[in-house]
């Protein structure tokens, strides 16, 4: 073959010589595109420019500027990284060093661990050999020279990967001037396109491979980005988000804590759990009229869950328990030995309650909603404040409808949803629709109309939404047993929190032999859709503690108003405010302590505390209010009667504004 043929993103095809790399298409376009040109795509997958083009492929040629080549950026920041130890510290191995989300890192193995002071030492280094811009060239060994060349070198980590490499596969070295590593590729032309829009952030402790029983290594943690700009901007999220940090915020604010004796589940203090309670409580309004509250049990025989499909889907995750009895006397044979499990997930309980009794198809869609604990193994590395536990609450859903209903009920749970979102301030908001995994029950023909129905109703919220709302596509994504919706909000500082999901299921009511009556007198398997918007309640918590700061809005903030006198000549008064103001319904703690003012002011500042109310002796002869805002320095004097009133309405939970607002409009 003397020439191959490329397609171009415009759709024209074009002949190239064989043998052709992507450098040299570039080049063919223009000389400055080849200049700003850091990689190309084949087919959809990155490459070097120094690759051969092969004949049929789909070429796109990407610049530094493509959000595509950040991901070469942070590989290739990761490769100089390892250079610059080396260079620093001769004798240090390296080990394996790949890109993840916002960064990158590398393992290293060296007698003393490398400390936060050698890391200004390292990026100094680093930014010398961008400098050089020496570039990035690939070589294929074979296996017998990379395992001589690397044991040569002392480098016993990568003897052991070149080993663990299947037969068949290239073994590829990439050099960047006289350093090289083995490593998969791609990478950009040389260093020097790496540019200095990076930091390295932390090391930490790693076992080589991930297991307790090898070596332990250090992590040398970095970020890469493309502009200073970004660099900029992602560590002013990191700093925003230490500041925000809920675990801080709920020791400060004495809202919950977690202890060893019980990893993963929270222990509620008092002001926490208000907190929680007015999350529920308002959760419960918004459903009220719609769906018809249930409570499944925490613990159910194994075999449910064996029929449910999470025994065998699902059972790393579970955690499985028998009475103490069976544990301690293993010889009494009339003892219930029998294996129950703690709930993951309230579905096949709601099932059970759908099937006691008779349903005709008059009576769908039926809605059940429980706020049910349920309980999850995660790995004690994983667990992370509310945000990641064991144990925690779901304000969950099961709508059982029919066919021909499935869309208006997602369309309805849509409203529902993003209605609850702007309550709490949240408005850019993206819905994705996650289609079928690879791993899946049911048929092709079930996914198809599934699908096929959420694809619509994807496109009306998309519609209905004027483009508010963002909207796209998770190939595969999808739970085993049917597609669905994912919410994702973003918070004040721009970070993506995935919330709220509808998913279609038609394997559970399959497996329970659930039905109902239809109008010709047959029984018929209902849709079931199962639909969260909190998710976890637990962690919109914390989510909403990181949102605002802990400057929570008044109607959720767990102590509404401290009440703090100057003299104790206002203690009376300043009671008959408190008094008025828990009669009104808002949460009011006193502080008549023979303090100064500003030093209550400043300790309830630290506690997140909304509103602080001050008086004096003239506050008192005047019947008065001074009223401090949390975050300002500005003092707003209003009558005790205005106060009251204002603050009332002020920490009205939205909804019942609503409706509120309704019943006047109406007279």
């Amino acid at each position: 073959m003397t020439e191959v043929s490329l397609k171009f993103p415009d759709g024209s095809v074009r002949a190239f010589p064989a043998g052709a790399t992507g450098k040299d298409v570039a080049e063919s376009i223009s000389k400055s595109l080849a200049k700003k040109a850091v990689a190309v795509t084949l087919n959809g997958d990155l490459a070097d420019l120094s690759t051969p083009v092969t004949d049929g492929a789909a070429i796109e040629i990407v610049t530094r500027t493509d959000p595509r080549a950040l991901e070469l950026i942070r590989h290739d920041a990761a490769h100089v990284m390892a250079e610059a130890v080396q260079e620093l510290w001769p004798g240090t191995q390296v080990t394996i060093g790949p890109v993840i989300e916002n960064g990158f890192y590398y393992d290293f193995a060296r007698e003393t661990p490398f400390t936060p002071d050698d890391l200004p030492k390292i990026e100094a280094k680093m930014k010398e050999i961008i400098a050089r811009n020496a570039p990035f060239t690939r070589e294929v060994w074979s296996r017998e020279k990379a395992k001589e060349v690397f044991a040569a070198k002392g480098e016993a980590y990568k003897v052991e990967l070149v080993d663990a490499i299947p037969d068949g596969q290239d073994l590829k070295i990439y050099h960047q001037g006289e350093w090289f590593d083995l490593c998969r590729g791609p990478h950009m032309a040389s260093t020097g396109q790496i540019g200095t829009a990076f930091k390295l952030m932390k090391v930490a402790g790693a076992y080589w491979r991930g297991d307790s029983n090898n070596a332990m290594l250090t992590r040398i943690y970095g970020t890469a980005w493309a502009t200073q700009e970004e660099l900029d901007r992602y560590l002013h999220i990191l700093a925003e988000a230490e500041k925000r940090d809920h675990r801080r915020l709920g020791r400060e604010m004495d809202l919950f804590h977690f202890q060893e004796e019980g990893p993963g589940v929270v222990f509620w203090h008092g002001k926490g759990w208000r907190m929680f309670q007015a999350l529920t409580a308002y959760m419960r309004r918004r459903l009220a009229g719609d769906y018809e509250e249930v409570n499944a049990p925490q613990v159910l025989d194994a075999s449910l869950w064996e029929t449910s499909g999470h025994w065998g889907w699902y059972q790393e995750n579970m955690f499985a328990v028998k009475s103490a009895y069976a544990f301690t006397h293993p010889e009494d044979k009339e003892a219930d030995n029998r294996v129950f499990a703690l709930k993951p997930m309230n579905c096949p309980g709601h099932v059970q309650i759908f099937k006691h009794g008779l349903k005709s198809y008059r009576e769908l869609p039926i809605r059940l909603a429980e706020f049910g604990t349920v309980h999850r193994y995660e790995a004690s590395g994983a667990l992370h404040g509310l945000m990641r536990v064991r144990g925690f609450t779901q304000d969950d859903a099961h709508i059982f409808c029919t066919d021909e209903q499935m869309a208006a009920e997602c369309l309805k749970i849509n409203d529902l949803i993003l209605s609850v979102y702007e309550d709490f301030g949240f408005k850019e908001i993206v819905v994705k629709l996650s289609t079928r995994p690879d791993k899946r029950v049911g048929s092709d023909d079930l996914w198809d109309r599934a699908e096929s129905v959420m694809t619509d109703v994807l496109k009306t919220i998309e519609d209905e939404s004027e483009g508010r709302i963002k909207t796209g596509i998770l190939p595969g994504e999808g739970a085993f047993y049917g597609p669905k919706f994912e919410y994702t909000l973003k918070d004040a500082i721009g970070r993506d929190w995935q919330c709220g999901t509808t998913q279609v299921d038609f394997n559970l009511p399959e497996r329970f032999g659930a039905f109902y009556i239809d109008q010709n007198s047959e029984k018929t398997k209902p849709v079931m859709i199962h639909r969260a918007i909190c998710g976890s309640m637990e962690r919109f918590l914390g989510i909403l503690i990181e949102n605002f700061a802990g400057h929570l809005p008044l109607w959720i903030a767990p102590t509404q108003v401290v009440v703090a006198t100057i003299t104790s000549e206002a203690d009376a008064y300043a009671d008959e405010v408190a008094e008025a103001l828990r009669e009104a319904g808002l949460h009011v703690e006193t502080d008549f302590r023979n303090e100064k003012i500003n030093y209550k002011i400043r300790e309830h500042s630290v506690t997140k505390v909304p509103v602080i109310i001050v008086c004096g002796r003239k506050e008192a002869e005047e019947r008065t209010v001074n009223i401090r805002r949390l975050g300002s320095q500005e003092q707003t004097s209003m009558s005790f009667d205005e106060a009251v009133s204002s603050l009332a309405w002020e920490a009205t939970p939205p909804d019942l504004k609503r409706k509120a607002e309704a019943r006047k409009a109406k007279g």
